[in-house]
């Protein structure tokens, strides 16, 4: 057995067992989970619809303590409001993550940034009793005002790394999340709750903070499973399952160690001197969600919807799926495309292959019909896949372009040439 086929028989029975104590976290079925970053609330709707119309069915939004009180205890929610409705008309559901501080209750400290250097002063996070208690009243008020909505809350972002003021603590972090758990929960017991949002796995901060009992109160694990652009998305699988044992390790019951991962922010660049090509990128995208459904993961959020500038040297300009200008990219026609053709399937199996680098599943809705998606992860080369089912003649494969060819036959088996582009075939 390969190490893929591995992975996945150890995988496979939290895809079965998953059940999140909240409707809002879907099942493992395209594209239900498949999910976009973005960097607005009011307005953008051209974005809302091109959002909508390649697919994607969840937004994930910073969900903004400062901007939202301006005075102790007065909260204006009217831009989440908006923003809100919007998805709602399209059908989207949001993660929105309550996230940063407030100058009404801390202090400002000097704060390095080691991307982009030099050090400033800025808000500290939250961490002395008067604002953790704030920052949690805040949260339950959030998640009482937007009861009944699609919403998933997500609680901080990346605290391992600069974006907890003014460095990381994972003590301080988690005190602040077991207390906004707790202030939530209290108000809305079935509100959706995941943490931390890691930057990449932090095995030590990860284990700290699943030790402390905040498994009790979450509904999944989120993480970024960012990684060298030289390992594209199919290296989380080995991340995913010690993150699973982690879980398994502090569950307090076994419902809660079935809980899921959630792939809440990852994406890769196409600047120029470092970034992947367009056409790499449209690849990672598809193979990032379909892997992700592979290895159990119900929600997966790309990053980033659209570039966030026109630099074609500046890495954080070019993870979009967009242009700034909304120009769509390779990686939105190809995100379109898999929607489209895979909507309403569920991963069935994987065909084991030679080679454990190609890929080949199956997939089935709840009328039976059936689907194959196949890629590999090496130099392209021809191979002969045995589904195990009765094939017509003149079966096509799709492209992630769009384009269509009919398929070969050798012996009963499908014969055909394995790209790192995926290729789309309809098995009936």
């Amino acid at each position: 057995m390969n190490i893929k086929t591995l992975l996945a028989f150890c995988l496979l029975p939290w895809m079965a067992n998953a059940s999140p104590g909240t409707s809002v976290i879907p099942d493992l079925v395209m594209p239900k989970g498949v999910g976009v970053n973005i960097h607005f609330t009011r307005g953008h709707e051209k974005d809302l619809d091109l959002i909508a119309a390649a697919g994607f069915k969840f937004i994930r939004m910073d969900f903004g303590w400062g901007g939202i009180e301006r005075k102790k205890g007065e909260y204006d929610w009217s831009a989440y409001d908006e923003l809100t409705a919007n998805l709602e008309k399209r059908g989207l559901s949001a993660i929105y993550i309550f996230d940063y501080s407030n100058p009404l209750f801390e202090e400002e400290v000097a704060s390095k940034n080691p991307i982009f250097g030099g050090e400033s002063k800025e808000t500290a996070s939250p961490q002395h009793p008067e604002s953790v208690a704030a920052f949690a009243r805040w949260s339950a008020a959030a998640a009482v005002h937007f009861r009944g909505k699609p919403v998933v809350w997500e609680i901080w972002n990346e605290p391992n790394i600069f974006f907890w003021k003014p460095k990381p603590d994972v003590t301080q972090y988690t005190e602040l999340a077991l207390a906004t758990c707790k202030a939530v929960r209290q108000a809305v017991p079935e509100a959706a709750i995941i943490g931390p949002a890691s930057s990449e796995f932090p095995w030590p901060f990860l284990e700290k903070f699943l030790a402390s009992g905040i498994l009790e109160h979450l509904d999944a694990v989120s993480v970024h499973p960012y990684r060298d652009y030289k390992r594209g998305p199919e290296t989380a699988a080995e991340d995913y399952q010690k993150l699973r044992g982690l879980i398994q390790k502090y569950a307090p019951t076994p419902a809660k160690a079935k809980m899921p991962i959630i792939s809440g922010e990852w994406g890769y660049a196409t600047q120029q001197d470092g970034g992947l090509t367009l056409d790499t990128q449209a690849a990672f995208i598809v193979r990032q969600q379909m892997a992700n459904l592979f290895y159990g993961v119900p929600i997966s959020i790309w990053y980033d919807w659209t570039n966030d500038g026109p630099d074609p040297k500046e890495r954080e300009h070019n993870f979009g799926t967009t242009t700034s200008d909304l120009k769509p990219k390779p990686s939105y026609t190809a995100v379109q495309g898999m929607t489209r053709f895979l909507s309403g399937f569920t991963i069935k199996r994987s065909i084991p292959l030679d080679d454990n680098r190609d890929w080949a599943l199956i997939w089935k809705d709840s009328k039976g019909h059936q689907k194959l998606t196949v890629w590999t992860t090496r130099e392209i080369h021809e191979v002969n896949i045995d589904t195990g089912l009765e094939l017509s003649a003149t079966l096509t494969c799709q492209t992630i372009t769009g384009k269509s060819f009919p398929l070969s036959m050798n012996s009963g088996k499908l014969h055909l040439a394995l790209d790192s582009a995926p290729l789309f075939i309809d098995l009936q």
